[in-house]
C-alpha cells in the first residue's frame, strides 16, 4: 500500500489569499474596515451637500457669481500659449478618457475577473454624466445680481465630468495596492481638466468643483458596493508593500492643496478693501484655480484614504 500526497502551492496572491488562522482571526473573510459603511455614507451625503452648497454661492449670491465670473474673465490675460495647450487637450478629452478608461477596465475585467465591479463601476461613471447633463438642464438659468454674465448655467462642467468619473472608474478597478498612484494620476488628469477649461473661458471654477462632486456622490457609493462584492481582491497590506501604494502619492497632492491655499489666501488678500488694496487684473483667476486644485487634490486624498482604510488587511495593522 502507499499513500500519494499532492503538492498544493503555499505562496498567496492577490487574487486568492491565504486565510491561515492567525490572519482570519485578525480579520474576517470578507469584513472591510471598521465603519466602512457610515464612512460611505457620510462622504456621499457630505458631497451632495457640497453641491447644494456650490450652487447656491457661486450661482445664487451676488459674492459668488462676482467671484466667479471674475476669475472667467481674467482668464483672457493669460489665454495666450496656455490657451493653445489647453483647447488641444479639451478637443482630445472625450476620446482620450473614453480610451483610457475602457483599456484599463477592460484588462482587468478580462485578466482578473473582475465583471461585478465592472459593471458597477461603468454604471456610475455613466450615472454621473447623465446627472451632469440632467443637473444643467433641471436647474434654473442664473439670475441677475447686477454682475454682467451669462444667465444660461454652466455648472456642472461636463468635460471635468467626464474626466473625472472616468479616472475614478479606474481607480475602483485596480486592486487598492495600485489605487494610491492610480489616485494621483487620476486626480491630476481630471485637475488638469477643469483648469484647461477655465483657461480656455469655456468654464467657471465653481463649475468645475460641481463637476467633482457629483462623481464623488456617485463613485463613492459604487466603491462601497465594489468592496462588499470582491472581498477576496480588495485586501492589501498597507502603504509601502509596493511603489504604488507608496505614502507619497499622498503626500503629492497635500502639498499641491496647501501651495494652492496659500496662493488663493495671497491673490485674495492683494484685493481686499484696505489701505493697500490693488485693482485685480489675474488675482480672481489664480484664486480660482487655486479652488480647482484645492477641490480636486482634497477629493483625492479621501478618496485614497478612504478606499485604503476600506480595504481588508492581508497582515494584522501596526499600530
Amino acid at each position: 500500500m502507499s499513500f500519494r500526497q499532492e503538492r498544493t502551492s503555499t505562496h498567496p496572491s492577490a487574487e486568492y489569499p491565504r486565510t491561515d488562522s492567525s490572519h482570519a482571526t485578525a480579520v474576517p473573510d470578507g469584513v472591510p474596515g471598521r465603519g466602512t459603511g457610515l464612512l460611505f455614507l457620510l462622504a456621499t451625503l457630505a458631497c451632495m451637500a457640497a453641491l447644494a452648497g456650490t450652487y447656491y454661492f457661486f450661482v445664487r449670491t451676488t459674492t459668488g457669481q462676482f467671484i466667479d465670473e471674475s476669475a472667467l474673465v481674467e482668464a483672457v490675460e493669460i489665454h495666450g500659449a496656455a490657451g493653445k495647450a489647453a483647447n488641444k487637450l479639451l478637443d482630445w478629452l472625450p476620446a482620450l478618457s473614453v480610451l483610457i478608461a475602457t483599456v484599463v477596465v477592460l484588462f482587468v475585467t478580462v485578466m482578473r475577473r473582475r465583471w461585478a465591479a465592472a459593471g458597477i463601476a461603468v454604471a456610475a461613471c455613466v450615472g454621473a454624466n447623465v446627472a451632469t447633463q440632467v443637473i444643467k438642464d433641471v436647474v434654473p438659468v442664473r439670475p441677475y445680481r447686477g454682475i454682467e454674465t451669462l444667465e444660461l448655467n454652466s455648472l456642472p462642467s461636463g468635460h471635468t465630468t467626464m474626466a473625472a468619473s472616468a479616472a475614478a472608474a479606474v481607480f475602483l478597478m485596480v486592486s487598492p495596492r495600485w489605487r494610491p498612484l492610480a489616485g494621483f494620476l487620476g486626480g491630476s488628469f481630471a485637475v488638469a481638466t477643469g483648469l484647461s477649461t477655465l483657461v480656455n473661458q469655456w468654464h467657471r471654477p465653481a463649475d468645475v468643483v460641481a463637476a467633482f462632486l457629483v462623481v464623488a456622490a456617485f463613485m463613492l457609493p459604487a466603491g462601497w458596493l465594489i468592496i462588499r462584492t470582491g472581498p477576496r481582491w480588495n485586501l492589501w497590506d498597507g502603504y509601502g508593500e509596493h511603489w504604488a501604494a507608496s505614502r507619497l502619492w499622498l503626500a503629492l497632492p497635500v502639498l499641491a492643496g496647501l501651495a494652492s491655499a496659500v496662493l488663493a489666501s495671497y491673490s485674495l488678500l492683494k484685493i481686499a478693501p484696505g489701505p493697500g488694496q490693488e485693482g485685480s487684473t489675474t488675482n480672481y483667476f489664480w484664486a480660482g484655480t487655486s479652488l480647482i486644485v484645492i477641490a480636486g487634490y482634497l477629493a483625492t486624498v479621501a478618496g485614497i484614504w478612504l478606499f485604503g482604510h476600506a480595504a481588508r488587511r492581508r497582515t494584522p495593522a501596526r499600530r
